[in-house]
């Protein structure tokens, strides 16, 4: 028999969810063509094993994946915990085009769509997936604290925001969680956001933990990508960066074979270390690299291996220019 999978709670909001969660993101989205069979089929394994938390967001297709992930817990949503976001939006015409919308009227037009696509009557936990410089927090949170009463979302969580708008956030409504990139190679966290999350009881719940696939040790060469992959337009996925990256991946893979485990497991192990509040989110489409992920919760890591992996830094920045448009996605 399968051990179950621990819990972990999201700081002191009182939300408890699967010490690993499943990011959804790539079934539908940025890493090229999926399989909608075989995602449900992932979903639903991983509930079958005890995973809870699943992430999903708005902009992610965008709209396509939460009517997915929304066909895939039909039946199964008193065993979810269940999570998206909103507040990106998109050019359809230009993959590298994005704005950002906090405003009052959208954040109650963005939990209708998700609500309607994802076939349920409420959100358990519900993120501003990037913070409306246009916007006070104080607005976007305030309203989204409407929803919490009007029962159309159970907790408020944060996406890459920084200390300060955390705290004012939190002073509005309690914040439950902060998502942002967490890895081996993603640390601009750690320090005053890190902090004041644990300050301020806010669990910390880590995307891309396997560093978009690159920390798994099964990429190699820019080739690997498709052309509709989102990896083509990463800067750590480029010319030297990408050279150098491949070097510090090669001491992740000797780590991991010297302890008997695979490269994820390692750095998904790695992540888990940072704290009981810390729950990843690692992002699959296919079952086999679902349960392999789940073995990390079986990896322990002494000081001398913390010490190794903590040495690691990345070439390249986390995201190529963006460029910010006016204007909302389709069909919200």
């Amino acid at each position: 028999m399968t051990p179950p999978i621990p819990r972990r709670a999201l700081g002191r909001s009182g939300l408890t969810v699967s010490a690993l969660g499943l990011g959804c993101m790539g079934m539908t989205h940025a890493y090229g063509s999926g399989d909608d069979t075989e995602s449900v089929a992932t979903i639903h394994r991983a509930l079958d094993l005890g995973v809870t938390l699943l992430d999903t967001a708005d902009q992610y297709g965008p709209h396509t994946n939460e009517r997915l992930v929304g066909r895939a817990i039909a039946g199964r949503r008193d065993e979810v915990v269940l999570a998206t976001k909103f507040g990106i939006v998109l050019d359809p015409s230009d993959p590298l085009a994005r704005g950002y919308d906090g405003s009052p009227a959208y954040v109650r037009s963005s939990i209708e769509g998700s609500l309607r696509r994802l076939g349920v009557d409420h959100v358990d936990l519900y993120y501003l997936h990037r913070v409306d410089p246009t916007v006070p927090i104080e607005d976007t949170v305030g309203t989204m604290a409407e929803l919490v009463q009007a029962g159309k979302v159970r907790y408020l969580g944060l996406s890459e925001a920084a200390a300060d708008t955390i705290r004012r956030a939190h002073a509005v409504h309690p914040i439950a969680a902060l998502q942002t990139e967490w890895s081996l190679w993603s640390r601009d966290l750690e320090g005053d956001v890190v902090g004041t999350c644990r300050e301020l009881g806010i669990g910390l719940v880590p995307y891309s933990p396997l560093g978009r696939g690159f920390l798994t040790g099964a990429i190699t060469s820019p080739d690997d990508f498709g052309p509709d992959d989102y990896r083509r337009h990463s800067p750590r996925f480029q010319g030297a960066a990408f050279e150098q990256n491949l070097r510090l991946v090669a001491r992740v893979r000797e780590l991991a074979a010297a302890k008997g485990v695979t490269p994820s497991q390692l750095a998904l192990a790695w992540v888990l270390a940072r704290g009981d509040d810390v729950v990843p989110i690692p992002g699959t489409k296919r079952r086999s690299y679902l349960e392999q992920n789940l073995g990390a919760l079986d990896v322990t890591l002494d000081a001398a291996d913390l010490k190794l992996l903590d040495d690691i830094v990345p070439a390249g920045d986390r995201y190529p220019d963006m460029r910010f448009v006016a204007g909302v996605s389709p069909e919200r």
